[in-house]
């Protein structure tokens, strides 16, 4: 098989990364560091915004120390099923989308809010700009190495390299948005479809066939794995009894469920689920208007967006998810002592470039990433979510060919990082 000549032959070039087998020290000062900055910021929000942003600043925070703590990846998973053909991971992404899908419907129907703001999922059009989004993020997380939830939790992590990706993330973001018109409105698409409310089926129905639909994958990875073996990933490091909640690492199935609950508490908090690439574009149009880039005017920031390119970007709820995110991962990583800089190499950096512009821009196209599009999409009963993970698999394959390229690895199941 082609994948696993690849593989083969990049063990030779990329050994697979090990990992420790005992718990490092706590890294006090930079926990000490990290609390600070967090209480700094929530004091900020607290006197300058409204009630939403703390509480979304807190649950961002627990987002990110989830990830990190249990290196819940999309990427990784996605690899793993196309490289190798395991599915471990693919199937906590399914009990993620089951507890997300239970605990929307109530929101969604009811319109559960805490502020009293109106309460929407992420459903969105199916047509070429999905289709060739998707796929172009599917290519871009496996060079980038990380999607957008993982790009946001490794650097927070410090991983040096991260941070170019992120970098190019943004720029892709900033493409994207200036380009969206273009594909939103002479390409052609159908109108949204919700398995809940455009198919008649309500709530209830789209939740008795989402769980079936995740039963379904689930049962399809199992037979996967029965006809190729692949090997199983190995366990991390971890503290026992209640200190496990701090250190060490988080089984894959509850970093799924507590990923859910705190995406149902984000959807209850500012009427909309977890999005991370919104916020991309925002910073990146900002940056260009500072150089004089007449950004108003593009199609992307007007109507509804216009507000948020004129205010502080600590009015968007979006950015200060992703802080938390990102301050939450550096917290998790000094509470096991593994925050470190590394090493870059040229290859990773070039792919990381390249990766990097194809997620932002992949995810202005696709009306999200593989959490505002699959996670939240999913989690929406919108059929655009689960497209958007066919084409995103899609866009994986292809970029198994890609990475010796740049002197990357197919790696074994071995890799834990988004």
């Amino acid at each position: 098989m082609a994948t696993a000549n690849i593989q083969t032959q990049q063990d030779k070039v990329e050994p697979v990364q090990k990992h420790q087998s005992t718990l490092n020290k706590p890294q006090t000062p930079l926990i000490i560091g990290g609390l600070l900055v967090g209480a700094v910021l929530l004091i900020y929000l607290m006197m300058t915004q409204n009630g939403a942003q703390p509480l979304l600043l807190v649950i961002g925070l627990l987002l990110g120390y989830t990830l990190f703590h249990a290196r819940f990846g999309f990427t990784s998973a996605f690899r793993r099923l196309m490289s190798v053909g395991n599915g471990q991971a693919l199937r906590a992404h399914m009990v993620m989308l089951g507890v997300a899908v239970t605990l929307f419907a109530p929101i969604l129907a009811f319109g559960f809010s805490f502020f009293g703001d109106e309460v929407s999922g992420y459903v969105s059009p199916v047509g070429v700009s999905l289709i060739v989004g998707a796929f172009l993020f599917g290519i871009g997380m496996q060079l980038g190495g990380g999607c957008a939830s993982g790009t946001l939790y490794a650097v927070g992590g410090g991983r040096s390299v991260m941070f170019i990706t992120l970098l190019f993330f943004i720029v892709g973001s900033t493409l994207g948005a200036y380009h969206l018109p273009f594909w939103t409105e002479e390409m052609p698409a159908f109108e949204p479809v919700s398995l809940a409310t455009t198919t008649g089926l309500g709530y209830g129905g789209a939740w008795i066939v989402s769980i079936a639909l995740f039963g379904l994958i689930s049962w399809i990875t199992l037979r996967v794995e029965k006809k190729k073996r692949p090997p199983k990933m190995p366990p991390l490091p971890s503290e026992k009894g209640w200190k496990r909640i701090f250190r060490g690492s988080w089984p894959l199935f509850t970093a799924a469920i507590v990923l859910a609950v705190l995406n149902a508490l984000t959807l209850m908090t500012r009427g909309a689920p977890w999005g991370v690439t919104s916020a991309f574009a925002l910073w990146g149009s900002k940056a260009a208007q500072f150089f004089g880039i007449d950004v108003a005017s593009w199609g992307y920031w007007q109507g509804a967006n216009a507000a948020a390119l004129e205010s502080s970007i600590f009015a968007d709820s979006t950015t200060v998810l992703n802080l938390g995110v990102i301050l939450g991962a550096f917290l998790a990583s000094a509470a096991g002592g593994l925050f470190k800089f590394s090493k870059l190499r040229p290859g990773n950096v070039v792919a990381s470039i390249i990766g990097g512009i194809l997620l932002g821009y992949g995810a202005r196209l696709a009306f999200g990433c593989n959490i505002g599009a699959y996670f939240g999409g999913i989690a929406s009963f919108s059929l655009h979510g689960y497209i958007w993970g066919v084409l995103a698999l899609g866009g994986t394959f292809v970029a198994l060919y890609l990475r010796p390229l740049f002197g990357l690895s197919v790696p074994k199941p071995k890799d834990t990082f988004c």
